[in-house]
């Protein structure tokens, strides 16, 4: 590798061949293992169903993330299982009530799985909704807890009037004139890749300067605009749930989107940290800096798209050294 910091990049969530490709790569890879969690945007239509029943540790991950959804797991399921099927969900994949269970339950079972094969992660880094993922398997919170916060976040996300993301290809600097209201920078995930978030119609008009201006602009699945003021009121609501919720320091290297750096115990145990998740912006970008700033690592995305794979094969260090990829 050299002086450059050399990493190599996979996916785990893709068809019952590819995961086998993933799995004889990163099990015997000899570089450290640091595993990505990605959140809102990257959720589609029966993602990752071609692994349940197939992988038994996806599987009984799954299911035991549906079963503490309670009376909300079956048809969180069922949703999920029809899309697979190619039949129409009763709630569209997109609403805060079927992505962020199911971007949860989906993410939490894949990197089980990649850590049943074997692989000790040498380190955690999640995208907003897949930070709370990262949490669960760095000891932060219990599986049980984690799901309340995630229901927590659901069920007060929904009151705040509707809003959308916006993945807009120009820097962080390039898009703070175009911002107006409760428009913000919802995360800056690589040097010329922002997202957006805000209200419907104030997001409309920011998109429709943008794009006046020759900007490419793109819309994020999502009906609920996360990472924006708009969702203060939420973000009060679920501080005061979080408090009876057990935090603990993490028991593995766990970075955070929101602060751009590793996370201190003090932040890992603190219920606003986590409630504030929702108007604050990820800095994800920073955050896979300091996490490749350590060590030469394989970085497999566990998750249902390769996401957070191609904001990290723009950065230098994936780049310039000896990487790898799999579909």
């Amino acid at each position: 590798p050299g002086p450059v910091r050399a990493s190599a990049v996979t996916t785990a969530g893709g068809a019952p061949a590819a995961v086998d490709g993933a799995k004889a790569v990163t099990a015997h890879h000899p570089r450290p293992v640091a595993l990505l969690f990605p959140g809102q945007g990257s959720q589609h239509l029966g993602m990752a169903a071609g692994l349940y029943g197939r992988e038994p540790v996806f599987t009984a991950a799954v299911d035991a993330v549906l079963a503490l959804f309670g009376e909300d797991g079956p048809a969180v399921r069922a949703d999920w299982l029809a899309g697979a099927s190619g039949r129409a969900p009763a709630v569209g994949i997109d609403d805060v009530r079927r992505a962020q269970p199911l971007l949860f339950a989906v993410d939490y079972a894949l990197g089980r799985m990649v850590i049943g094969w074997g692989v000790r992660p040498a380190a955690l880094l999640g995208h907003s909704a897949g930070e709370l993922v990262a949490a669960t398997l760095a000891g932060v919170v219990s599986l049980p807890d984690a799901v309340t916060m995630m229901r927590e976040r659901v069920r007060h996300a929904v009151r705040i009037p509707p809003g959308g993301m916006l993945a807009v290809a120009a820097s962080e600097e390039t898009l703070r004139p175009y911002l107006r209201g409760d428009v913000a920078v919802a995360a800056v995930n690589a040097r010329a890749q922002t997202m957006l978030a805000g209200p419907d119609e104030p997001l409309a008009e920011v998109a429709a300067a943008l794009r006046a201006d020759g900007h490419t602009v793109v819309a994020v699945p999502a009906t609920s605009p996360f990472h924006c003021p708009a969702m203060a009121p939420a973000s009060d609501a679920v501080e005061e749930a979080y408090r009876d919720i057990r935090l603990n320091e993490p028991r593995l290297p766990l970075y955070s989107g929101y602060t751009g750096e590793l996370m201190t115990p003090e932040e890992a145990r603190s219920p606003r940290f986590w409630a504030r998740q929702l108007t604050d912006t990820v800095w994800f970008r920073p955050a896979l800096d300091q996490l490749l700033a350590v060590d030469d690592m394989l970085l497999v995305e566990a998750g249902p798209r390769q996401t957070l794979t191609a904001f990290a094969r723009r950065h230098r260090a994936v780049r310039l050294g000896a990487s790898a990829a799999l579909p």
